[in-house]
């Protein structure tokens, strides 16, 4: 009987894909391989690793993810993307003890190639909360509120808004029971409104700080896009919430980003850095939101 599932979607990811695999080993895991519409040998690099392959076609992320999802055959899952390296195989282990403990979607801390944390774990949005943080840097806040507003920076098992799902362990039946994506979203934001979701559904999500995965982020998505697509992310962001949490929570959230953006961009002009990234997430926020 093997041990657990690992669903993973390509789509042109053939050289990620090789990292990973060559992480996992030869564990007893049922590995299936998703393919949206990839045009690298990414799909046939699976088959000789061992893999089941789903042809999916043009699909998104979660419609894919979800295919994935129906083939597995065993009680946990771990959505997996093709750009995380598994740097030790019992993180996973550990991660599924967890999902088969604890109905919740479990998440491990990501870390970047050069070994720093990601921001991959967030508090849920649109609560008045969130202002405070958006006016004074997390980072000098007293600790409990720097962690309310940055639960990535936690240090033990915490209870999130949302995380990254780069890598998300679960019971496979409550997947399946929520979906575990809306096939609807294309891209962006499909984990958020997963956590948003499940937590409706008495579905928690925990990060697990002691677990850590590589995660490179943006394989497929910054090459098609030619780099952050942040008119886009920003539609998608609103989209989510609107749709999960209301008119009020969205107004909370757009004042949020807004400020954030704009604090950010007045303290790296003043400290003499290049602000065009903030700028340009404000510009975008306030496309999405007269558009």
């Amino acid at each position: 009987m093997r041990r657990f599932a690992i669903v993973c979607v390509l789509h042109d990811s053939a050289a990620d894909l090789r990292r990973l695999l060559a992480s996992l080993g030869r564990a007893d895991v049922h590995v299936v391989v998703v393919d949206a519409g990839s045009s690298d040998d990414g799909p046939q690099l699976a088959r000789d690793w061992g893999a089941e392959v789903i042809e999916a076609g043009d699909v998104g992320f979660g419609a894919a993810n979800n295919l994935g999802v129906e083939r597995v055959d065993t009680s946990v899952t771990l959505l997996l993307n093709p750009d995380v390296v598994v740097p030790d195989p019992a993180v996973l282990d550990r991660l599924v003890r967890h999902a088969r403990r604890e109905d919740a979607l479990h998440a491990p801390r990501l870390l970047n190639p050069d070994g720093t944390v990601q921001r991959s774990a967030h508090p849920e949005p649109g609560r008045p909360s969130a202002i405070l943080p958006a006016l004074v840097h997390p980072a000098a806040l007293p600790r409990p509120l720097r962690l309310r507003a940055d639960p990535w920076r936690a240090e033990g098992d915490r209870e999130v808004g949302w995380a990254i799902a780069a890598a998300l362990a679960a019971r496979t039946d409550t997947l399946r029971r929520l979906g575990p994506f809306d096939p609807r979203q294309f891209l962006f934001y499909e984990d958020l409104d997963l956590c948003l979701r499940a937590r409706d559904a008495h579905v928690p999500t925990i990060l697990h700080p002691d677990l850590t995965l590589e995660h490179r982020g943006g394989h497929s998505t910054g090459p098609a896009y030619g780099g952050e697509p942040l008119p886009l992310l920003a539609q998608r962001r609103r989209e989510v919430i609107g749709r999960n949490r209301g008119t009020r929570a969205l107004m909370l959230d757009d004042a949020a980003q807004a400020l954030t953006f704009a604090t950010r961009a007045t303290a790296r002009a003043l400290l003499g850095r290049a602000a065009g990234r903030e700028r340009a997430q404000l510009r975008a926020l306030r496309q999405a939101r007269h558009g």
